[in-house]
């Protein structure tokens, strides 16, 4: 089974673009090749890979339960040349059909259109969804790489629109962190499965300082990731998923699990906190009991009181009139004197 295959061809007497999953087998064989012949491949018609007007009648190929899904195939011989359509050009058109088909069974889902345009004309989105309480949503298949000035430019006209953008990345291609950095996640399609990917941050280190005061958020895995993180890939069958004002939602298991994670995370962060109060008040008290002692230095030394001179005739310093050894008589002082 192949994300490539095709799934998408074009309706001549419709005029629309038909998926092979709404309809049996045995109706796109009675439209297709050798038939009716008004099941066209939508590439060739549209001028993809060959001249505009192209008319390539399908084959409507696959069995219940076999191991490749059903897919239209042209006719031997038909294909552009170099092995057919580009696996991008097919990977995007399949994405498109797939998002609206999902979108359309929601229950909380009044509108889906597909290539519409915003009101002021600069974006066109590949699936535009307008929830039952008037949110708009443009869900966008991802076909490659876009960078970070594009991407920006692409959000912010959406955002300019009052549309909240939803980006749906193909298998194997690198997520952008700057879909991050604007809060925004990135799901990768998984059309052969109709499943889709998560990308979740790993919980932070706690050994920031205080931790306990940040975004608690962040301390639990977190949806969507912090540009940079470390990421967590969770998968869900795409009708698990569901759709709100903020984009998809998770199924309710993994609401429960992620809300359990953060109480714990809550739970944590509390009890860190009163520790950190509980050794703050011990330093408090140790220190009213035991304050700190003030460093000796040493104070300016007494003044010398005056001795008044003897009259008795004795051996005295001529400096501070106290008897004088006769050693030093021939000094007449004491020596610190």
């Amino acid at each position: 089974m192949s994300d490539d295959l095709l799934v998408v061809g074009f309706d001549l007497q419709a005029q629309r673009e038909v998926h092979i999953s709404e309809k049996p087998l045995d109706h796109w064989r009675a439209l297709g090749y050798g038939r009716r012949e008004t099941v066209v491949c939508f590439y060739c018609w549209h001028g993809i890979d060959a001249p505009a007007g192209t008319r390539v009648p399908l084959l409507a190929r696959g069995r219940i339960g076999g191991l490749v899904r059903p897919h239209f195939a042209h006719p031997a011989g038909t294909a552009p040349p170099l092995g057919g359509h580009s696996r991008e050009t097919v990977w995007h058109m399949n994405a498109k059909h797939r998002l609206a088909r999902w979108a359309e069974a929601l229950p909380n889902v009044a509108r889906v259109r597909m290539e519409q345009w915003t009101d002021g004309g600069e974006r066109r989105a590949d699936v535009h969804v307008t929830l039952a309480g008037g949110t708009r949503l443009a869900l966008e298949a991802q076909r490659e790489l876009i960078t970070d000035e594009l991407w920006q430019a692409r959000h912010r006209d959406y955002a300019a629109n009052g549309i909240r953008d939803v980006w749906f990345m193909r298998p194997n291609t690198r997520i952008p962190h700057v879909l991050f950095a604007e809060a925004t996640p990135a799901w990768t399609l998984y059309q052969r499965d109709e499943a889709a990917e998560a990308r979740l941050g790993e919980p932070h280190s706690r050994e920031d300082w205080q931790w306990w005061n940040k975004d608690l958020r962040l301390f639990s895995p977190h949806h969507p990731p912090c540009p940079g993180d470390p990421v967590i890939c969770e998968r869900f069958p795409l009708t698990d998923l569901g759709l709100d004002h903020n984009g998809v939602t998770f199924p309710p298991a993994m609401v429960e699990r992620l809300e359990k994670e953060a109480a714990r995370v809550r739970q944590a962060a509390d009890q860190a906190k009163r520790q950190h109060q509980q050794r703050q008040l011990g330093q408090h008290r140790e220190a009213a009991l035991h304050p700190p002692r003030r460093p000796w230095r040493p104070g300016p030394l007494p003044p010398v009181q005056p001795v008044p001179r003897p009259t008795n005739g004795e051996l005295v310093c001529e400096v501070c009139n106290r008897p004088l050894a006769e050693s030093l008589a021939p000094y007449g002082r004491h020596i610190l004197c």
